[in-house]
């Protein structure tokens, strides 16, 4: 990174080079959606965005003698937004393990259970932050364990980088082995108890957390929704029809609902600022549902793929009658890669299959500003407009031998982002900034 090392303005600085980013959803709006600036500078002060546009029109916005980075050949996006990932699986990534409760019971659950050691917790906490960093992400909704101290390990470590960071601990009274299973009432207390710790303090939001319907009594979910009721400005974090047999699972365990969804929400855990991942075997009904609720769908190809749940339909989600906001989620363990790069290359596949190929711009979007919306957050984050927060990620599309011929033939910047999305990965990241601050710098060659 080519720094000026003068700083008589100590608060602000620069970011110039090939500029991307959104200000709506290209699935609804087109193309008109993606805003490029070929030679262009991000100015950030006290981790806002104050400007952006064209160099030769901003650079005056820039007090004497601010520093500003040069990423040459490069491209400044918002951000990448994980909008459902496991930070206490990330030791089980890679496990072999067939279908989802199978893979739960063998691997994810005593996993899950070594962060009930503080040290344990601290350390996955670390590395799982790193790793996030070190492919582009600067904002995360994450599940943790159902220890406590497992949500505090990892916001604490989120608070100390100014990293914005959505969590909260598990909430699960059945169908789990006994050292991770909680009770309602202590899962309505702990949760209570880290809301009113974490909520608000710093860019650190919470998440009430039952884990799924199958793993939660009524009076598991009553408490959930009893805390949110009460809190309604946090997040509900849970998943949704993600395998065939996890749905037929919930339909006996709760005969008396209409189904999955009917669930959570008769449990008054539907509506603006709940997230459900996978949602790969959600009906018609429930997706009315969810648009009319303001809900929220996250997309977990790599998660999917893996374990052989199904193939998420993004055409329906998007559908322009009823849309429902659509993020894209790493969610490992299941998942594998941290990098919403190649995300963004299974989601394309996905989308392939089901016959709707996407465009660079709409997987781009999923990642940035889509994730932002499906966390209710895009007046915060997920792009780079003025009064944004500078959370930005600089990529190197000639990263690799193969990056670098491939991008070399690109005509078009759709080409350029297509060639990123379905080619890149971890390596193709220069830099993240957290609040206008580099947090992560490719080690140089």
């Amino acid at each position: 990174m080519d720094m000026s090392t003068e700083r008589t303005a100590p608060d602000t600085r620069g970011l110039r080079g090939e500029v991307v980013y959104f200000t709506g959803d290209p699935f609804l709006v087109g193309d008109g959606a993606l805003t490029h600036h070929e030679d262009g500078l991000v100015v950030v002060r006290n981790g806002m965005i104050t400007a952006v546009g064209p160099y030769r029109e901003v650079a005056d916005a820039l007090p004497a003698g601010a520093p500003v980075d040069h990423h040459r050949d490069h491209l400044i996006s918002a951000g990448f937004v994980d909008a459902h990932v496991h930070y206490s699986q990330t030791g089980a990534i890679a496990s072999y393990g067939g279908r989802l409760m199978e893979w739960l019971e063998e691997h994810v659950y005593p996993e899950e259970q070594r962060l009930g050691d503080p040290a344990e917790a601290r350390g996955a906490a670390r590395f799982f932050v790193d790793e996030l960093l070190r492919n582009g992400t600067t904002t995360a909704l994450a599940f943790a364990a159902t220890y406590p101290g497992s949500v505090d390990a990892l916001l604490e470590e989120t608070h100390r980088r100014g990293m914005r960071m959505i969590a909260g601990k598990v909430m699960m009274d059945r169908d789990a082995p006994p050292g991770l299973l909680d009770t309602a009432q202590r899962a309505y207390d702990d949760s209570r108890a880290l809301l009113d710790r974490w909520q608000g303090r710093g860019r650190t939001g919470y998440a009430v957390t039952p884990r799924f319907a199958p793993s939660c009594t009524p009076a598991e979910l009553e408490a959930a929704g009893a805390l949110w009721k009460e809190h309604p400005d946090v997040h509900v974090h849970t998943h949704l029809s993600e395998s065939a047999d996890e749905v037929a699972q919930v339909r006996e365990l709760f005969p008396e609902r209409d189904g999955y969804l009917d669930v959570y929400d008769h449990h008054g855990l539907v509506g603006r600022r709940a997230v459900f991942a996978h949602g790969v075997h959600v009906t018609p009904a429930e997706r009315d549902r969810l648009h009319a609720a303001g809900a929220a769908l996250v997309h977990c190809p790599t998660s999917n793929l893996f374990l052989g749940s199904g193939l998420f339909d993004l055409e329906e989600a998007k559908d322009r009658r009823r849309p429902i906001p659509v993020g894209l989620g790493t969610d490992v363990g299941a998942g594998t890669s941290f990098s919403l790069l190649a995300t963004m290359n299974e989601a394309y596949k996905v989308a392939a299959l089901r016959s709707f190929p996407l465009p660079a711009t709409r997987l781009f979007h999923l990642a940035t500003l889509g994730g932002a919306e499906a966390l209710d957050l895009a007046d915060r984050i997920g792009t780079l407009t003025p009064g944004h927060e500078a959370d930005v990620v600089v990529l190197d599309p000639r990263a690799t031998p193969l990056l670098e011929f491939r991008t070399a033939r690109a005509e078009s910047l759709e080409e350029k982002l297509f060639v990123l999305a379905t080619l890149g990965d971890d390596r193709a990241v220069k830099a993240t900034y957290i609040a206008g601050r580099p947090q992560y710098e490719r080690p140089a060659p």
